[in-house]
C-alpha cells in the first residue's frame, strides 16, 4: 500500500465521520485503523461532551460496553501463550467456592466460549453490586448453573469479566486489570489506552455518553435475555457515565480509545511493536468453534474461541481469518487475519446498533480487499 492510498483512506474516512455527526446520528466518534503495523487512519468528529462543547481527540477515551470481552480475551489467550494459564484448567481447583450446585467441571476455556452456564446474576443484582468485585464473584460461586458446564451456549452478558477475572485473580495472583497493562498494552505502547476500570487521574479524558432518542429496547421481562441483564444494572448512557463504574474493575464492559483498541488487535495479528501471540495461537482463536442457537439471547449465534467471528457490515472474510467484538453502545474492534487490519470505532451515542461501524469497515475492504470466500454476517450476542 501506497502513501496515497493511505492518506485517500484517511480522507474518506474523515468525510464519512463528519457526515455522520453533521446528520444527527452521532455526537463524537473516533476511528483507527492499523494495517499491518501502520497506522493508516486516525479520525475524529464531533463532540466529546456536548456539555461543554469539548471535541473529540485521538485521545479521547470512551466507554465502550462488550467491545471490552474482546479486550480481555485478548488478555486470556496472552496469558496462556505465556504458560500463566492452561484453557483447559478447571476453574474450582483454582476457585474451589466455584464448584458449588455442580460447576465444579467449568474450565478457562468454557468461559472463553460462553458455555460455563452461569450468564445470569441474581435478578437483584445492582450497579452498585456489579462495582463490588468480591460480593459478584461469592454471587456468582453460589449461582446454580442454567446447564451443565461445557454443554450448552448463551452470551454471557455482565458475568464473563467475573469469571474470567476472578480465575486469572486466583490462578496468577494478579487482577485482570493488572495483566492487560502488564502484558499487553504497555508492551503495545498504548497503557493510557485501555482499561477496565479507568484510573481517576484519566477521567478528564473520558467522553460523556448521551443517550438515543426515544425508550430503551429491553428484553421481554422473563426471557432469558431478561435474567441475564437484571433491571437493577442494565447499561445505558447513564450507566456509562457513573463514575463507580467506569473506575471499577468491571471486564465485561472497559473505556478505551480506537487507536489503544486497534491497537492491541493488532497486536494479535502480530504486527506493531509486540506480536501478543504465536501463529498457530491466532488460528485458534479465530476459528469458528460454535454454531447454534444462543440459549440467553435466543437467536442463532456463531463463536469463536472468546470472539464473534466475523466483521461488521457484511463486508466478506474467509472463515477463521476475521473476529472481533462489539459492544451495545455500537463501539467495535475487529481485525482481519488475511488482510493483516485492525480497525475500532468508538462513540458516545448509546445506542444498539453498528452502522456506523459496518460503514466504515466497507470504506476499509475498499483499500484492503477480502478473500471472497465466505460471507461476514455478525449478529448481536
Amino acid at each position: 500500500m501506497g502513501d496515497g492510498t493511505a492518506r485517500d483512506l484517511q480522507g474518506r474516512v474523515q468525510e464519512a465521520v463528519d457526515r455522520l455527526v453533521a446528520d444527527g446520528g452521532e455526537v463524537g466518534l473516533q476511528v483507527a485503523v492499523v494495517h499491518r503495523g501502520e497506522l493508516v487512519a486516525d479520525v475524529v468528529g464531533g463532540q466529546a461532551d456536548a456539555r461543554r462543547g469539548a471535541a473529540v481527540t485521538p485521545d479521547t477515551l470512551f466507554f465502550a460496553a462488550s467491545t471490552a470481552k474482546g479486550i480481555a480475551s485478548a488478555v486470556a489467550h496472552v496469558l496462556v501463550e505465556r504458560g500463566e494459564l492452561d484453557y483447559d484448567l478447571r476453574i474450582a481447583d483454582v476457585w474451589p467456592e466455584f464448584a458449588a450446585h455442580g460447576k465444579g467441571g467449568a474450565t478457562l476455556r468454557h468461559v472463553l466460549m460462553h458455555s460455563v452456564g452461569v450468564p445470569a446474576p441474581p435478578y437483584t443484582t445492582t450497579v452498585g453490586d456489579l462495582c463490588d468485585w468480591d460480593r459478584m464473584c461469592r454471587l456468582l460461586a453460589d449461582e446454580e448453573p442454567w446447564w451443565e458446564p461445557g454443554t450448552g451456549f448463551g452470551y454471557h452478558a455482565q458475568t464473563f469479566g467475573f469469571l474470567l477475572g476472578e480465575t486469572v485473580r486466583r490462578a496468577t495472583g494478579r487482577r485482570l486489570s493488572w495483566w492487560l497493562h502488564e502484558a499487553v498494552t504497555r508492551p503495545l505502547g498504548v497503557e493510557d489506552d485501555v482499561h477496565f476500570g479507568v484510573p481517576p487521574a484519566l477521567l478528564g479524558r473520558v467522553a460523556r455518553q448521551e443517550p438515543a432518542p426515544g425508550p430503551p429496547s429491553w428484553p421481554e421481562p422473563g426471557s432469558p435475555a431478561d435474567r441475564a441483564l437484571p433491571p437493577g444494572m442494565r447499561p445505558d448512557a447513564a450507566f456509562a457515565n457513573r463514575r463507580d463504574v467506569l473506575t471499577s474493575d468491571i471486564p465485561s464492559g472497559g473505556t478505551m480509545s480506537a487507536r489503544g483498541a486497534a491497537r492491541v488487535f493488532a497486536g494479535l495479528l502480530g504486527y506493531g511493536d509486540a506480536a501478543l501471540v504465536s501463529p498457530a495461537r491466532l488460528t485458534e482463536l479465530a476459528r469458528p468453534a460454535f454454531e447454534g442457537r444462543d440459549a440467553v439471547m435466543d437467536v442463532p449465534s456463531t463463536w469463536a474461541f472468546g470472539f464473534a467471528p466475523s466483521r461488521p457490515g457484511g463486508v466478506p472474510s474467509r472463515p477463521g481469518s476475521a473476529f472481533g467484538m462489539f459492544g451495545a453502545n455500537g463501539s467495535g474492534v475487529w481485525a482481519d487475519i488475511d488482510t493483516g487490519v485492525a480497525a475500532a470505532v468508538m462513540r458516545n451515542r448509546f445506542s444498539p446498533g453498528w452502522s456506523t461501524a459496518g460503514e466504515i469497515d466497507r470504506l476499509v475492504a475498499e483499500h484492503f480487499p477480502t478473500s471472497s470466500e465466505g460471507e461476514a454476517s455478525w449478529t448481536t450476542p
